[in-house]
């Protein structure tokens, strides 16, 4: 299959969804760290500053803490009054409630298919906890699931495996693809199904978002619809026949990376996370030269500066297409936050978190919006448009370049 590579082409309103979303992180990780310290006083900021590389901060701890006064009410600490110190605000302990109720729904799903995704079925846990606020799961999920679900979940030498899924949902292991395919099967018209495969509708053909420019070329139509007449591997099928340099172990890479990154809640995740499962999900070492060369699936972004992949068919317009009641309620967390940013000490009696909290939400938003270009589709197209063959690797990536580590 003869591959085209394109050039990286900057997306301002991703790009944006990336920034909120650290900042999304980081608060509901520090909310999570302060109730669950045994000592009900302050906490000085000083002991929370080795978590700024963890939270993916890029201001200091404390200029964090202070810049969002709704969340973290700074108080004088009960020894030494001029020592900067920190609690939850009241209304902290209602979005903390929420996001634990949102939260025990589906996570063992999600953690479930992640392990299924994998040669063993089972992951360290030191390669799942990056992934704990982007797969929506409980801080104690390592004693919590074992012990809800006996028979499916097992901790042992520090990795957590799959025992069983038979307690699970009979579509555990069938990918997002497939159940979409099916769900347009059962409700398509006589037209649609009779279309040629060589369409770009065809079975199982990924959705393609391509940059600004790029998908009415020619020469990227002709390599999509050879792409995407290859078979398609289920990500949860064994791919230990498949030659790994081959052109169908490549879209089963795809298929497993649009996977992996469908079972997030906000459809994007660290490229350093991904790393740490690279092993087991028996992708390549350079890995990230798939995301570059399939730029209408992923979006990669140097945001924050780490490195981020966003599932581009994941959003419309700068929302979620399908909205996981978690991160809802990480909407309202982001509510709060600016609430606080626009009205500082004052923005506690701003706060309106009842269920019609939205229409607020919309108004604090949209002005930031209209200033940072939400759309999603708004590409920058001076960074190049054109096109190289590449019948070889691409180049070299440098794999250690994040901050995140």
């Amino acid at each position: 299959m003869q591959k085209v590579r394109l050039k990286w082409v900057k997306n301002r309103g991703l790009d944006h969804l990336i920034e909120r979303t650290t900042s999304i992180r980081a608060s509901c990780l520090l909310l999570d760290h302060l109730a669950r310290l045994p000592t009900s006083s302050p906490v000085p900021a000083r002991s929370l500053a080795r978590l700024q590389k963890p939270l993916g901060l890029t201001v200091p701890v404390l200029r964090f803490l202070r810049r969002h006064p709704t969340l973290f009410a700074e108080q004088p600490h009960p020894r030494f009054p001029t020592l900067p110190s920190f609690s939850l605000s009241p209304a902290s302990h209602t979005l903390l409630a929420r996001l634990a109720d949102a939260s025990a729904r589906d996570a063992h799903l999600r953690l479930a298919r992640l392990l299924l995704l994998t040669r063993s079925r089972s992951l360290p846990l030191a390669s799942v906890l990056p992934l704990r606020f982007d797969l929506g799961l409980p801080f104690n999920f390592a004693a919590a699931f074992p012990a809800s679900h006996p028979g499916v979940f097992a901790v042992a030498n520090n990795r957590i495996s799959l025992l069983s899924a038979s307690g699970l949902p009979e579509d555990i292991a069938v990918s997002s693809l497939q159940r979409r395919h099916a769900a347009a099967i059962d409700s398509a018209t006589y037209r649609a199904l009779s279309r040629p495969p060589s369409s770009s509708s065809a079975p199982l053909a990924f959705p393609m978002r391509f940059p600004r420019g790029y998908g009415g070329m020619k020469k990227v139509k002709a390599w999509m619809d050879e792409f995407h007449r290859l078979p398609y591997i289920s990500p949860y099928d064994d791919a230990s026949g498949i030659d790994p340099e081959s052109d169908i172990y490549e879209k089963r890479n795809i298929g497993l990376l649009h996977e992996l990154l469908g079972l997030t809640v906000h459809k994007m995740v660290r490229r350093n996370a991904i790393r740490l499962l690279r092993e087991e999900l028996g992708l390549p070492h350079k890995f990230t030269r798939l995301f570059t060369r399939y730029p209408g699936v992923f979006y990669l972004s140097l945001k924050c500066k780490t490195t981020t992949v966003v599932l581009r068919e994941g959003y419309e317009r700068g929302k979620l297409v399908e909205q996981h009641p978690l991160a809802a309620v990480r909407d309202k967390v982001y509510y709060v936050m600016r609430t606080g940013v626009l009205y500082r000490g004052k923005g506690l009696s701003k706060l309106v978190l009842d269920e019609d909290v939205a229409e607020e939400e919309g108004e604090l938003d949209g002005e930031e919006f209209q200033g940072e270009g939400m759309d999603e589709d708004a590409d920058v197209e001076c960074f190049g448009m054109d096109i190289l063959d590449d019948d070889g690797p691409a180049d070299d990536e440098d794999d250690e370049g994040d901050s995140d580590g």
